[in-house]
């Protein structure tokens, strides 16, 4: 039933809706609005910019040292020099990072020593981890390559036909080294950790200049 109306009135019931409509429903707005602060579109661009830059930077380290310790220590040991490696590349990396983030990604000034610790401590908690899930993909791929070595070996015969100089030489060294299980775990291992560190470096790192 609704209420009388008159020439230039409009007509509203007399009863409203007793439950509203929702203008969003089933839609985790808070939890959701969360997740998408972590990650603001300028900062997380420049940061994957710096990252693609440290990541090449900290894997070109760690194939030096691993090709040096490669040469004189077993191959049967391969999934601990793996371990040994990464720990003697990680001061450099890290302070070359950390230098990254700060001047172009999260923008802070002062508190060198102070921030490269949390750097430091930011990349020490997954470092561990890391180390555990180095040497088990090392091993995994030692065995896996050992199993398909003949079938690899022709797919090499096959690309070796298209190349020549130093792109078939480099094939060379990468196919017949006892190290390439190392190269492709170490490769994994760094472009996994790469959100993981965002975070921390946000959170915990540059924490001041996030929350200004």
């Amino acid at each position: 039933m609704t209420q009388p109306s008159s020439a230039g009135r409009e007509i509203h019931p007399a009863h409203p809706p007793v439950v509203p409509i929702p203008l969003a429903p089933f839609v985790p707005r808070r939890r959701l609005q969360r997740v998408v602060d972590l990650f603001p579109a300028g900062q997380f661009v420049r940061y994957l910019c710096v990252g693609v830059f440290n990541t090449l930077f900290g894997y070109a380290v760690y194939v030096i040292l691993l090709a040096s310790l490669d040469a004189v220590l077993p191959v049967r040991w391969l999934y601990l020099t793996v371990v040994l490696v990464s720990v003697l590349a990680a001061p450099l990396a890290i302070t070359v990072a950390y230098l990254g983030y700060k001047f172009f990604v999260f923008r802070t000034k002062g508190n060198y020593l102070r921030e490269w610790l949390k750097c430091c401590a930011v990349y020490g908690s997954s470092m561990v981890p890391g180390l555990v899930v180095l040497s088990a993909l090392t091993r995994f791929l030692q065995s896996t390559i050992h199993s398909h070595a003949a079938r690899l070996h022709l797919y090499v015969g096959s690309l070796e036909r298209h190349l020549s100089g130093r792109p078939l030489a480099l094939l060379h060294s990468v196919a017949t080294g006892n190290a390439m299980a190392g190269y492709i775990a170490g490769a994994v291992v760094m472009g996994a950790s790469s959100i993981y560190s965002f975070v921390g470096h946000k959170k915990i790192t540059f924490r001041t200049k996030a929350a200004g």
